[in-house]
C-alpha cells in the first residue's frame, strides 16, 4: 500500500491580510482584525470531526469516491488551516468499482464520516467504506506515514473513545444507538460487546461524536428527522442511561436547502446515462430542511472556550464546515453565547481573542503581526504544473487540493514539461472516464481557466473542463473525423453546443476553457478561448443542484477519454487558474459611506422616525431620515448613526419600540457587523447577543429580539446597505 507523506511547503498558501495592504487572493474566514466569517472553507469538506493535541488542531473529513483520501487539516488558531496528510494515496481494494471499471464505481459509497483520535503516542482515523466496514488508520506523525487496519464490521458514523480504563469504545448506529468495544491492536471489535445505549424513540440521529468530560459521558450527534438538529446525550456511564437535549437548531445563516438531483426509476446505473431525464427537485426557501448547522465535533480551546465545529449545507458547493461558540448551560455544552443559545453568529471574534467592557476593545488573538493578523487559505488552488522539489509530495506529485475521481491508473498520466498528460482511455461520457483530475469548487463566486494543449488528440477523443457532479457537464475539444469542435454538454438536458474551429493560420495546437461559477445562487456557464484573453459563452447558464448519489457538491474536473471504445491518444493541461471575486472583503462593511438600510423582508428603508423609533417607510423615501453612517469602533465592531446627527441607541429588553436614538455617542448601541456578502448583512448585538430587525407581518417596529435568519432571509432581521449617491 503506498502510504502519503506531505511537506508542510507543499500545504500552505499564505497571504497577508494586513489592514488592507494584501488582499486575500483566496476565501479565509480569517478578517484580518481579531474576527472570522463563516464559512471557515467556502468549499466542500463534510463530516468534520476536530481533535486537539497539545496547541495543535487537526479536523478530518470526508473525501468519499475521490483519492487520495481522508483529508487532515491543521491549525494553531480553529481559523487558518492547511491541508497537512491524507490517510491513504489510493483505496488499496482490488474490487472494479473503487478504479471505475466495467461500469463499477463507488460514487457517494467510498469512504466517508471520519472519527481522528490521539492515543498511545499515535493518531488513529477510523472511518467507513461501504461493503468494506469499518476501517482505521494510524500513523505516528499526522504528516504520515499511515498504516491501514481494514477492521470489517458494520460499524460506520462512528464516534470513538479511548477511555481512561485502557478500553476503546465505538459509538454507531440511527436512533438505536449502539456501543461496541473495539480490540486495542485494531485488528476488529470485541465479539459479544455490541449493546443498545440509546433505545429507539429518544430523538437521537446519527453521526456520533463521544466525548468524556469531567468524568461525564457527552454524545454530540445529528438528526434529520423531520428536519436537521444537532444533539447532547449525556450519562455517568458509556452503557447508559443517557439523557438528551437539542444544542442546536434552525441555524442556516440564511442559506436555504439546493434543488436535489432527481434520478428516475429504472435506470441502468446509479449515475444515469446521457439522455438520462434528469430532474431538479423543488426548493422550499423558507424551511430548514436538513441543511442548517449540525453533524461535527466540539473542542476545548487552550484558553478554555469551547467550540463547535459543525458542517452546513452551503448550496450546490455541498457541506462545508462553520466554527460556533460554545456555552456550557447548567452542565450541556450549548451552542451560542447567552441570551441565545442554539443559535451561533456568522461573525466572531476568533478564539483567544478577548472582548472587554461593551465590546469596545479587543485584545490578544493568535497569530498577530504588525497591522492586522496572519491569515492564509488551506489550499493554493491554481496551478502551472511546474513542480519543485518543495512543491509536491512524495507519492503524487500533485498539490494536495488536487484529487483524483476513483483510483487512476498511475501509467496514464504525467507530468511533462510543466504540463499535466492525460491519456485518453474508453469510456462513453465523464462519470466514466478514469484519470479524471479533480478539485472542489470554491464559492461564493469563482472563475476557473484552464490551457488546454490539443495536439496530440485522436479520433474520438473528447478533452476538456468539467464538473463531475449528477448531471455533469463539461466543455471541451472533441476531434472527430470531420476535424475538431469545441463542444459544450450539459447532461441535465442531453443538450450539446458546438462550435468548429477549423485551421486558418495553421493546425490549431491550444485552447483555453472556463468555467464561472455563482454557487451561492446554483448557476455556472462555460467559455472558451483562442488566446487566453478574449473569451465566448458556450451554452446556457445552467442551473446547478446538490445530490445524495455522490454526496458531493461540484467539483472541476481536467479529464480525456476517447468514445470509440479504444485507447485515444492524450490532452495535455497547462495554467489551471481559480478566481475569486468574493475573496477580498475589506470593503465589505460600509466605512465611510452614506447609505439606506433596505429590509430584506419587505424591501423598505429603515427611518428615524420623529417620534423616536426605528421604523420602516416606502421604498423611494431618500431623505436625511433614512440616511445611515457607520461609527467603527474596531475589529468589525459599529455603532449605527443617522446623518441627522442621532446614534441608535436600544433600550430596556431590546423589545419592539426599544430601538430608539441618543444624542450621545457613547450611549450609542455597539454591535459586530454580520457580513452576508452581496451588502446584505445583519447587526448582532454584543449586550444581549441577538440581532436587530423588524417584523414583515406585525407591523411593529424595530427591535433587537431576533434570534438569527431565516433560510429565505425574509424574517426581518437580515437587512441591505445601499449606499447614496
Amino acid at each position: 500500500m503506498r502510504k502519503r507523506i506531505f511537506t508542510l511547503a507543499a500545504t500552505i498558501a499564505v497571504s497577508l491580510a494586513l489592514s488592507a495592504q494584501v488582499a486575500p487572493q483566496s476565501w479565509t474566514a480569517d478578517n484580518g482584525n481579531g474576527t472570522f466569517t463563516n464559512p471557515l472553507f467556502y468549499d466542500e469538506f463534510s463530516d468534520p470531526d476536530i481533535l486537539r493535541v497539545g496547541d495543535d488542531y487537526y479536523l478530518a473529513g470526508t473525501t468519499m469516491h475521490a483519492v487520495p483520501g481522508l483529508v487532515i487539516l491543521h491549525s494553531k488558531d480553529l481559523v487558518n488551516w492547511e491541508n497537512v496528510s491524507y490517510c491513504f494515496d489510493r483505496f488499496d481494494f482490488q474490487d472494479d468499482a473503487f478504479s471505475l471499471k466495467n461500469h463499477k464505481e463507488i460514487y457517494g459509497q467510498g469512504i466517508w464520516a471520519p472519527c481522528i483520535r490521539y492515543a498511545n503516542g499515535q493518531f488513529y482515523v477510523f472511518s467507513n467504506v461501504n461493503g468494506k466496514g469499518l476501517q482505521c488508520y494510524t500513523a505516528k506523525d499526522i504528516r504520515g506515514p499511515w498504516t491501514h487496519h481494514n477492521m470489517k464490521g458494520n460499524i460506520y458514523d462512528l464516534g470513538v473513545l479511548f477511555d481512561d480504563d485502557g478500553k476503546v469504545y465505538a459509538i454507531h448506529g440511527y436512533g438505536t444507538v449502539k456501543c461496541t468495544e473495539l480490540k486495542a491492536d485494531m485488528s476488529g471489535p470485541v465479539e459479544g460487546t455490541e449493546r443498545v445505549i440509546i433505545p429507539e424513540g429518544n430523538g437521537v440521529g446519527e453521526g456520533h461524536h463521544m466525548y468524556k468530560i469531567d468524568g461525564m459521558y457527552y454524545l454530540i450527534s445529528t438528526d434529520y428527522r423531520p428536519n436537521g438538529r444537532t444533539l447532547c446525550s449525556r450519562s455517568k456511564s458509556i452503557w447508559g442511561p443517557y439523557e438528551t437535549r437539542v444544542i442546536t437548531a434552525d441555524e442556516t445563516y440564511g442559506y436555504h436547502a439546493a434543488s436535489l438531483t432527481q434520478v428516475p426509476r429504472g435506470e441502468k446505473y446509479r449515475i444515469g446515462v446521457d439522455g438520462t431525464q434528469f430532474g431538479l427537485g423543488p426548493v422550499d426557501k423558507d424551511a430548514t430542511a436538513c441543511t442548517n448547522a449540525h453533524q461535527g465535533g466540539i473542542v476545548q480551546y487552550k484558553d478554555g472556550s469551547w467550540w463547535a465545529l459543525f458542517m452546513m449545507d452551503f448550496h450546490s458547493i455541498g457541506r462545508t464546515v462553520c466554527l460556533m461558540p460554545m456555552t456550557w448551560k447548567d452542565g450541556w455544552p450549548m451552542v451560542g453565547l447567552e441570551g441565545n443559545l442554539g443559535r451561533a453568529p456568522r461573525t466572531w471574534f476568533k478564539p483567544g481573542v478577548k472582548v472587554e467592557g461593551e465590546g469596545l476593545k479587543v485584545e490578544g488573538g493568535g497569530l498577530k503581526v504588525e497591522g492586522g493578523y496572519l491569515t492564509h487559505a488551506p489550499y493554493d488552488r491554481s496551478d502551472d504544473f511546474n513542480y519543485s522539489s518543495n512543491l509536491k509530495s512524495q507519492t503524487s506529485n500533485l498539490k494536495p487540493v488536487w484529487q483524483w475521481n476513483h483510483n487512476p491508473d498511475d501509467k496514464q498520466w504525467s507530468l511533462k514539461n510543466g504540463r499535466l498528460r492525460i491519456q485518453a482511455q474508453p469510456a462513453e461520457q465523464l462519470m466514466w472516464a478514469r484519470n479524471t483530475l479533480t478539485q472542489r469548487v470554491i464559492g461564493p463566486k469563482s472563475v476557473t481557466t484552464v490551457k488546454l494543449y490539443i495536439e496530440g488528440m485522436k479520433e474520438g477523443d473528447v478533452c476538456g473542463l468539467g464538473n463531475i457532479n449528477v448531471p455533469c457537464s463539461w466543455i471541451g475539444v472533441v476531434k472527430l473525423n470531420t476535424g475538431l469542435r469545441v463542444r459544450c454538454f450539459e447532461q441535465l438536458t442531453n443538450d450539446t453546443t458546438d462550435m468548429g474551429i477549423g485551421a486558418t493560420g495553421g493546425p490549431i495546437k491550444v485552447v483555453y476553457l472556463r468555467m464561472v461559477g455563482d454557487y451561492d445562487h446554483d448557476q455556472a456557464h462555460y467559455e472558451w478561448s483562442f488566446n487566453g484573453e478574449t473569451f465566448q459563452p458556450l451554452g446556457r447558464e445552467m442551473p446547478l443542484s446538490y445530490q445524495l448519489i455522490s454526496f458531493q457538491g461540484s467539483r472541476h474536473a481536467l479529464f480525456a477519454f476517447n468514445t470509440k471504445g479504444k485507447q485515444g491518444g492524450y490532452a495535455e493541461f497547462d495554467d489551471f487558474t481559480v478566481e475569486e471575486p468574493c475573496a477580498d472583503r475589506s470593503q465589505n462593511i460600509p466605512y465611510g459611506k452614506t447609505f439606506r438600510i433596505i429590509n430584506k423582508a419587505t424591501g423598505r428603508p429603515a427611518v428615524c422616525d420623529p417620534h423616536g423609533l426605528l421604523y420602516d417607510t416606502h421604498a423611494n423615501d431618500r431623505s436625511q431620515r433614512t440616511q445611515f453612517q457607520l461609527v467603527d469602533r474596531g475589529q468589525g465592531q459599529v455603532s449605527l448613526k443617522c446623518v441627522d446627527g442621532r446614534y441608535v441607541k436600544v433600550y430596556g429588553e431590546g423589545l419592539p419600540g426599544d430601538v430608539r436614538f441618543t444624542r450621545d455617542e457613547k450611549e450609542a448601541e455597539v454591535f459586530l457587523w454580520q457580513d452576508y456578502l452581496d451588502h446584505d448583512f445583519m447587526l448582532f448585538s454584543l449586550r444581549n447577543h441577538r440581532y436587530i430587525g423588524k417584523s414583515p407581518t406585525t407591523g411593529s417596529p424595530y427591535s433587537m429580539d431576533f434570534a438569527g435568519p431565516d433560510p429565505a432571509r425574509r424574517n426581518g432581521a437580515v437587512l441591505c446597505w445601499e449606499e447614496m449617491q
